[in-house]
This record gives C-alpha cells, structure tokens and sequence, in this order.
C-alpha cells in the first residue's frame, strides 16, 4: 500500500505546481528528498540513562532504529569530552518519510498548545525547511506516563526545490500549516 501523502502528491501538488510555475518537464516539479529527526541530548553528559529514553521515542516516532550521535571533540566547559553520546536522530526517507510527513501535519502539529501555524521563516535559500518542537509529547505514539524529561527535536524537510518559494508552494500543497 503506498502511502496516502504520496497519491496526493502524485494526483494534485504536480498538476498545481507545474501549472504554478511553469514547468515543461514532470521531474522538475520539486518533491520531498529527505526527513531528518534529530534530538540533541546535552544532559547526557550527566545523566547517561536519558540516552535510552530518547532512542526509544525517536524510534517509536520515525518507525525505525535511530543513530546515537557522538561528540566530535572536547569542550571543558561543558563536561564533554570527546566520543561522549550526546544525542541521536533518524534519516528518514521513501514511504517511511511520507507517513511521518502525514503524521507530523495531520496528528501532531494540531496538539500542539495555542497553534496557529509554523513559521514561513525557516526555509534556508534553497528551499529545504527546518522546524523545532519543544516537546515529543505532541506524537500519539510517546506514552505520557513513561516519559521522564520532556525532550525537543529539530525536524529538517530536504526537497528537491530549488527556491524558498518553490519550497514553501510544495510545503502549503501538502498540508503543511503555515501562518497566514
């Protein structure tokens, strides 16, 4: 069963953006390359059990196992030191990338308190967008009673645009609640 974003994106976002900009040619249409999820963990340092709990979540969330990140050098000041795991994240991309793209927008993003829309702001000039959460609890899959520390993430939407604009048009086409 392929994905339900993906139809969407196939029957409705390539019609309208080829009519919007003028494409002559079906694979210029800009689409999603790539989603990653990526959860710093600077306590860890102290702490080496929050580690665990935030492999857990982002594999409950992604659907598949995440990457432990590690620090690449030394920083005194902040107790690190090199090798230490300090976070993790998950690349996500094919099918797996449009059901958490539809779950981020249609499930997710609406519990989040006093929505009213993300940023246009964050695109990067090339037309990738990247979206910070404060919290895991607005996924359906973390369990409330098991969380120890509420924990943020950074989401970064790679796509194939080659303008902010041709971006934020593919974003808006798929769902993606901008503020007015």
């Amino acid at each position: 069963m392929a994905a339900r974003l993906k139809e969407l994106y196939q029957k409705k976002v390539v019609p309208t953006l080829t009519k919007e900009f003028g494409y002559k040619n079906g694979m210029a249409v800009p689409k999603l390359h790539k989603i990653s999820v990526n959860i710093g963990l600077g306590e860890a340092t102290q702490n080496a059990k929050l580690m665990d709990g935030a492999v857990n979540e982002l594999g409950a969330i992604a659907g598949q196992k995440p990457v432990v990140t590690k620090a690449t050098k030394s920083i005194a000041a902040f107790k690190l030191r090199e090798g230490m795991s300090i976070g993790c994240m998950v690349t996500l991309r094919g099918d797996r990338m449009y059901e958490f793209f539809d779950r981020l927008v249609n499930v997710a993003l609406p519990r989040v308190r006093d929505f009213r829309g993300v940023s246009t702001k964050s695109f990067d000039g090339r037309g990738n967008y990247t979206l910070g959460l404060k919290e895991q609890l607005i996924f359906p899959e973390i369990d409330y009673a098991k969380v120890e520390k509420t924990k943020g993430m950074n989401i970064s939407i790679t796509t194939t645009a080659r303008t902010d604009r041709e971006g934020l048009a593919l974003l808006r086409q798929m769902g993606m609640p901008f503020r007015p």
